[in-house]
């Protein structure tokens, strides 16, 4: 029978491998391996038809908290190793590409508390973060030299889409002086500073475009079901009453400033919080609170206002049921609002994930990236995400956060590329703003197998990545649109390979070998 690749293969390969899964300290995990393809093995049927379409996919992103700020005034030369992994279209003489294109970059307007020092009450220092807003209300531009810079670097290597975001209102705005919450009931923004912080975010977005950047997006509140109590971070909670008010207040001063940016809401802490209240009353429910025409909180009709909401993929990716069935939830609800899009805006491994794969401990390999593809991949095929973003572009961190790792050093240090990066790049360097989800079927069930396909309604090339978590190869035979398709070459990111080019896949009479735990792009050009 035919199997639809817009619903789950069974995961059983994909959870045995997992407890596999090992954490190496900054050295290429190397338990995963390739085995050889069975002898008897049949290969996949691939059908993708680009008659039937989904959502449009409008970017692919990370952020640039918390490293960047000091990672931006490294040596010049090492600045630009990172920027080119992170932003590149270029490939070398071999065809191999130099980076993974991400096509947004998000920008963390800090508090301030980087200014109180250890009076900030955030204990690790690479998480403050300066302002722009000095405490005697005006602005000084030369701060976040180094945010400013990868920014720079970014448009300059032809990144689309600036996002502008805020974990917390400067420290000036808040209850308690300080860049994080006292009270998880209440927000550390009280009601008559609202406006003041909504013309904070509009005149920074302002004083960027006069610095020579071009924002497109302002995202004013950041995980607003999490109380933000314990300094770990700059932020704060909002009742969804609380962002609609801010929203409507940053609707009025962006209009009044001529700034053309859309706000996006409300990067929600996990995507139930999206479609159901759970244990969060007043912040749940976030796509009928803000886009359903009678609710009090409606602001879907704003002219700046994206018609998109936000949402985070944490704690829902594991087991394999929770990961398909939260995001068939998901995917119902955004179904009742025509036109409305969802942008998944932040994720990174966390936590223990059902004895999947832990959070802890940094690991370079491909098992977390294999992790990470699947979760990429459920969140395009099944919530219908028009938008990806990871979390930390850079990280210090002995954790499961990072696309590029650097020693834990303010003024210099080592650089550590991992698998992580390379597989967002099988997505992002390829998948461009504008491509559309086509549909694809096999014809046999495969166990760790999956597929999806991209096309430009522009010029009609087709991008197809499939992510096999097996130990063994796969064989899969493609056609598209009716009419069989051998192709030529492909991007691999495996144990050995980093989104490299290689015609070494094809083996002849149709077939092509999909290698064991990789990550697989192919690209098919009129």
């Amino acid at each position: 029978m035919k199997l639809s690749f817009n619903i789950l293969f069974p995961f059983l390969a994909f959870v045995l491998m997992s407890s596999a899964f090992s954490s190496c300290g900054g050295k290429t995990g190397n338990n995963a391996h390739t085995l050889p393809l069975p002898e008897t093995i049949s290969p996949v049927r691939i059908n993708i038809n680009t008659g039937v379409s989904y959502q449009t996919i409008d970017n692919f992103g990370a952020s640039d908290a918390w490293s960047c700020q000091f990672t931006g005034q490294w040596a010049v030369a090492k600045r630009e190793q990172m920027a080119d992994l992170l932003f590149s279209r270029e490939t070398d003489e071999s065809g191999n590409p130099k980076g993974i294109g991400l096509s947004l970059w998000r920008f963390n307007l800090g508090a301030g508390s980087a200014g109180q020092a250890e009076n900030s009450g955030i204990k690790d220092e690479w998480r403050r973060a300066e302002s722009f807003l000095k405490a005697d209300g005006t602005y000084d531009w030369d701060r976040q030299k180094g945010q400013l810079w990868f920014a720079r670097a970014a448009e300059e290597r032809g990144v689309e889409n600036l996002l502008l975001f805020a974990n917390s209102p400067p420290v000036s705005m808040t209850r308690n002086g300080k860049a994080y919450s006292n009270s998880g009931t209440q927000s550390n923004l009280p009601e008559h500073r609202i406006g003041q912080f909504a013309r904070f975010l509009a005149n920074t977005a302002s004083g960027l475009r006069k610095m020579g950047l071009t924002p497109t997006i302002i995202s004013p509140v950041n995980e607003p079901q999490w109380d933000w109590t314990d300094g770990g971070q700059e932020g704060t909670c909002y009742t969804n009453s609380e962002i609609a008010g801010i929203v409507r207040a940053l609707d009025m001063e962006l209009d009044k400033k001529g700034l053309d940016l859309k706000i996006d809401i409300s990067e929600a802490g996990q995507i139930n919080y999206l479609f159901e209240t759970g244990n969060k009353e007043g912040k749940g429910k976030q796509i009928a609170a803000f886009f359903e025409e009678e609710s009090p909180d409606y602001i879907g009709n704003l002219s700046h206002v994206s018609h998109t909401i936000s949402g985070h993929s944490y704690f829902t990716t594991s087991p394999a049921s929770t990961l398909v069935k939260q995001r068939e939830k998901l995917a119902g609800e955004l179904q009742k609002y025509p036109g409305l899009k969802y942008w998944m805006s932040e994720y990174c491994i966390l936590g223990n994930n059902d004895g999947d794969i832990k959070g802890h401990g940094r690991d370079l390999g491909m098992p977390p990236a294999l992790y990470m593809a699947r979760v990429i991949h459920h969140d395009l095929v099944i919530a219908n995400a028009s938008a990806w973003h990871w979390w930390l572009a850079i990280s210090p961190y002995d954790y499961k956060d990072g696309l590029i790792y650097v020693d834990k050093n303010k003024t210099d240090g080592n650089i550590y590329p991992g698998k992580m990066l390379w597989t967002l790049g099988n997505y992002s360097r390829f998948i461009r703003p504008g491509y559309k989800r086509v549909h694809v079927e096999t014809g046999q069930d495969h166990e760790g197998l999956l597929v999806s396909a991209y096309r430009d309604p522009k010029s009609g090339k087709c991008v197809v990545v499939m992510v096999n978590t097996e130990e063994h190869g796969v064989l899969a035979q493609f056609s598209l649109d009716g009419r069989g398709w051998n192709p030529g070459y492909a991007y691999v990111t495996s144990e050995e390979e980093n989104l490299n080019k290689t015609t070494g896949l094809v083996m002849g009479g149709g077939n092509v070998e999909i290698p064991g735990q990789s990550v697989v792009t192919f690209v098919h050009t009129n």
